[in-house]
């Protein structure tokens, strides 16, 4: 299976991996067909999403995906973290396969149970 360099880039150094004791939105979901699970932390501050971390557990494309994901959300105000899509993780990854396109949607659904949370 061929990934892209981008998501190479984020299995081989995940950003903002690891538990985030201040986190006040906290979502874990996991893909009931392959069991993937991925555990996403947010700290939120005044509306944006001052801090966010990420465990997953799974193929590499989930945890690219939650590693982009997390990074991308840092920064964003929490209505431009809902308006996130699968497709716009799946082209800050500069594209998944097909048949792993799974890992986007379990990675922004994890996030909208997160911010269910404020």
């Amino acid at each position: 299976m061929s990934y892209s360099a981008t998501l190479q880039d984020h299995l081989a150094h995940p950003r903002n991996a690891g538990e985030l004791a201040e986190a006040n939105a906290v979502a874990e979901l996991t893909n009931p067909v392959c069991g993937d699970r991925l555990r996403l932390m947010l700290r939120i501050v005044n509306g944006r999403i001052a801090a966010a971390r990420f465990l997953a557990y799974g193929c590499p494309p989930t945890i690219a995906c939650g590693s982009a994901l997390a990074e991308m959300l840092e920064g964003m105000t929490t209505a431009e973290a809902a308006a996130l899509t699968r497709q716009t993780l799946v082209r800050a990854l500069d594209g998944l396969p097909a048949r792993k396109n799974h890992a986007a949607a379990l990675a922004i659904e994890t996030l909208q149970a997160a911010l269910l949370q404020l």
